[in-house]
């Protein structure tokens, strides 16, 4: 068995999937209290923010494996085996429970004149937006995701009043109609605005750094909160110069951002990880990140992916533009379900609905013993 230097920061990602755990006593771990289950851990050792080895431990043995760690190893060690296996509470959001033990869609739908889709023909028409909303949770989108701002790249800051003039009405309509909502923004007085008109999340693409009042206001509420990773600053979370090591540095980003909103006073239970999938990241920090994307869940929190009709999609099916990418987020959508996501951010709600029903049939005719 191999042993880990002394001087070394660990890392464990489940891998080694199976179907089902049926004859595998003693081999096998339930991923968060979802419906995959896997056979191995990837041990990461990373000296100086690069790795310096890797090697695969079998479930039946992780637990000899933690007692050659130093205190500190296997403290760190059982916290992450702890939380990649702790099933993951449901989201109560309103009237509606959002059962986390299976991937759920988010539905997205901008307000805004310059998304990365383009404009939205009903823009200025509350009414017609919200119907809009209305109807993808009506193909399934467990919880519609309304932005008044627009975070590609190279787009325009959007003042405040107008932010919430663009989105606040369809916010009142949607709760009106019982759906469930997510508010995404990075302003502070929006997301007051947002969660007093009826929102029930915030996703804050800034992780609650763009506007120095956010933490305070989030700490005043219950709401949950999906902090998101960027590596620029709060203002173009666009930026970067490079990553030695994609997947374990955004891992390093997040697991700091958590501690710090949590000593601010905002409950670990609240919190939603999203690695920000096109975020600062080339299309080879995007595969590195979603190829190790179960590692995540050893932060121990509920994992939202928004794949759907980034840039990367363009990058490997020659240059497809983004009303032409369906195929490329329906593929990303379903690694990022076998992964273990709980939450999948998308444009295309009903199409990604039925990839997920047929996920979901696969993974009950597997579960199901014969």
């Amino acid at each position: 068995m191999k042993v880990a230097s002394r001087n070394t920061t660990l890392y464990l990602r489940p891998t080694a999937f199976i179907d089902a755990p049926f004859g595998y006593d003693s081999q096998f771990m339930r991923l968060a209290g979802g419906m995959q289950f896997f056979s191995a851990w990837e041990a990461i050792a990373v000296e100086g923010g690069r790795r310096a080895e890797q090697w695969l431990i079998p479930i039946d043995r992780i637990d000899d494996w933690v007692a050659t760690l130093t205190p500190g190893q296997g403290e760190r060690a059982r916290a992450m085996i702890a939380r990649a296996t702790s099933p993951r509470a449901p989201l109560q959001l309103g009237a509606r429970t959002v059962r986390l033990d299976q991937p759920q869609v988010m539905g997205i739908l901008n307000t805004t004149p310059d998304s990365l889709s383009g404009g939205n023909a009903a823009l200025g028409e509350p009414a017609a937006l919200a119907a809009q909303g209305i109807s993808m949770a009506g193909d399934g989108a467990a919880i519609i995701d309304a932005g008044g701002e627009s975070t590609r790249p190279s787009a325009t800051t959007v003042w405040e009043e107008d932010e919430k003039a663009r989105v606040i009405p369809v916010i009142e309509r949607l709760a009106s109609a019982g759906t469930a909502i997510s508010l995404d923004t990075r302003k502070a007085a929006v997301m007051q605005a947002g969660l007093a008109a009826g929102a029930h999340i915030i996703n804050d693409v800034s992780a609650l750094l763009f506007d120095d009042r956010s933490l305070e206001v989030m700490a005043a509420s219950t709401a949950p909160i999906v902090l998101m990773h960027f590596p620029g600053t709060p203002q173009d979370p666009h930026t970067h110069g490079g990553y030695a090591d994609p997947l374990i540095e955004v891992y390093d980003w997040l697991e700091t951002r958590i501690a710090a909103v949590v000593a601010a006073g905002i409950a670990r239970e609240r919190l939603i990880v999203d690695p920000g999938i096109g975020f600062g990241k080339g299309v080879g920090d995007n595969l590195a990140i979603l190829n190790g994307l179960a590692l995540f869940h050893t932060l121990g929190l509920p994992l939202l992916i928004g794949a759907s009709r980034k840039r990367m999609i363009g990058a490997l099916s020659g240059e497809a533009p983004a009303d032409q990418r369906l195929g490329g987020s329906l593929a990303l959508a379903l690694k990022a379900a076998d992964q273990g996501a709980q939450l999948i951010r998308v444009h295309d709600v009903l199409e990604t609905v039925q990839a997920l029903k047929i996920w979901r049939g696969l993974r009950d005719a597997a579960l199901s013993p014969s």
